[in-house]
Formats: C-alpha cells, structure tokens, sequence
C-alpha cells in the first residue's frame, strides 16, 4: 500500500532528508512533492520552512500500526505554537529582532512592552549584549533605526521603537548627565567654555536638557557630523537674571 508523510525544514532538502531519516528510506525509495517551498522573507520577518510530502511504498499492517504515523505531524505542531506571538500585538517586532539578530550570531532574549500610546518598549538580553550595543552605542542606535524602518514602512500609523540592551540606554543617560554637571562646574569655576566630545544627537540632547536651568552656563552644539559635539559656554554675572536658552539643540 501506498503511504506518505508530510515534513518541514528550512530548504526543500532538508525537509525531505528529515523525512527519510524518519522512514529509514532511501531516496529512492520515495517520491516527493513539495507543498509549499521555503521563504525567506526580508530580515526574519514573513519567513516560513519548506514543506514537503513523501510517498513511499508499505506493506499491509495492523489498524494499530497505521495509525502511529500521525504522531510525526503531532509532535511538530508544539514548535509554531512556541512561537512567542505577545498575543499578536508585538509578533512583527519580535520576528524582526530575531531575524537580524539571528545573522549577527547573537542570542537573547527579547522583552517588549508597550510605554505609551505610541511608544514601544524593547529590551534585549543575554550573554553577549557588547556586540549588540556597539562602541558608545552605535550598533544599538544602527538596530533601533532599522527596526523602526522596517516596522513603520508602509503603516499609516507610525511607532515610536526604542531598543534598548541591559538597560544601556539609562546607565548611558545617567553618566552623560553626571558629566554635563561636572562639566558646567569646570566652566563656571574656570570662567570658559569647554567643549566635550563628538557625540550623536540624542547623547547631545540629553547633555542640552541636563544644562537648560544650570545657573551661569548655556550650551551649544558645533561642528559637522559625526564630530559634532556640545560647548558648555560661560555665562557672566550680568546674564544670571535672564539666563539665555540653550543654543542648536541638534
């Protein structure tokens, strides 16, 4: 009697070796015929394995015996049912991160909440997080971009996705701070503007707001990307009483 079984795999042949693995057949033993070829999908997301049926040739078997194939598709279907789907409302986002971070050959985990009403929450974790977050932050910054491209293309509602890793992003912003403050104490104990180093522009705002009520200094930005970088400038005593805004918040 005829027999077949259905198998999955990222590739066609991998899908089909699974299958003869399972059978203990041949090649050609079997005929196949593919169901549904493989997709791979743009950076992780809409990706989907190669599906396959084997037919093959048995001999006649007891009831009991034939009904032991439908355990092979019964223990496959748990494997889509793990996928973590955040009751829908994240599955495109955490697709996205797994796909790219898959290629970067880093593993962790991914924990998504929702901050506002247009503001989404990412936060990544796991052994390996510096090869994520990149020289001051750099690759972060890179991955929050494409994750806010690739999410946002083509949606008449736009998001807000920060991506964060070990909570980077708050230690960062608790540091610069520290440092806009120290800073500002040397230019008002020194009496001259001093420039800190290149920074992007969110590190360049957060040094701006840290400094806006910061009594006898104002701050500037100067110089062209990606050496741009922050003046903290000294404010005499006759401008105290109307303390000027910040300058070129960018």
């Amino acid at each position: 009697m005829i027999k077949s079984l259905e198998t999955t795999g990222r590739t066609e042949d991998e899908a089909i070796a699974a299958a003869l693995k399972e059978l203990g057949l041949e090649r050609d033993d079997v005929s196949v015929t593919v169901v549904e070829r493989a997709k791979s999908g743009f950076l992780g997301i809409g990706t989907s394995p190669a599906v396959v049926r084997v037919e093959y040739e048995a001999p006649d078997e007891p009831e009991t015996e034939v009904e032991a194939a439908p355990v092979v598709e019964a223990k496959k279907a748990p494997e889509k049912a793990e996928e973590p789907a955040d009751n829908g409302e994240f599955a495109d986002i955490r697709a996205f991160l797994e796909g790219l971070l898959e290629r970067m050959g880093v593993k962790a985990d991914i924990e998504i909440t929702r901050r506002d009403g247009k503001s989404i929450a990412v936060n990544l974790s796991g052994p390996n997080m510096g090869a994520v977050i990149g020289r001051r932050g750099d690759t972060l910054d890179a991955i929050q971009h494409l994750t806010n491209y690739v999410i946002n293309r083509g949606s008449d509602k736009h998001m807000h996705i920060c991506v964060d890793a070990e909570s980077y992003r708050a230690k960062r912003e608790e540091s610069l701070v520290r440092l806009a403050e120290k800073m500002a104490a040397k230019v008002i104990k020194y009496k001259r503007s001093m420039a800190l180093e290149p920074m992007n522009s969110y590190e360049r705002h957060i040094i701006h707001a840290a400094l806006q009520d910061y009594e006898g200094v104002s701050t500037s930005s100067t110089g062209t990307e990606p050496n741009r970088r922050v003046v903290v400038s000294y404010d005499r005593p006759q401008n105290t009483g109307n303390k000027p805004q910040s300058r070129e918040w960018a």
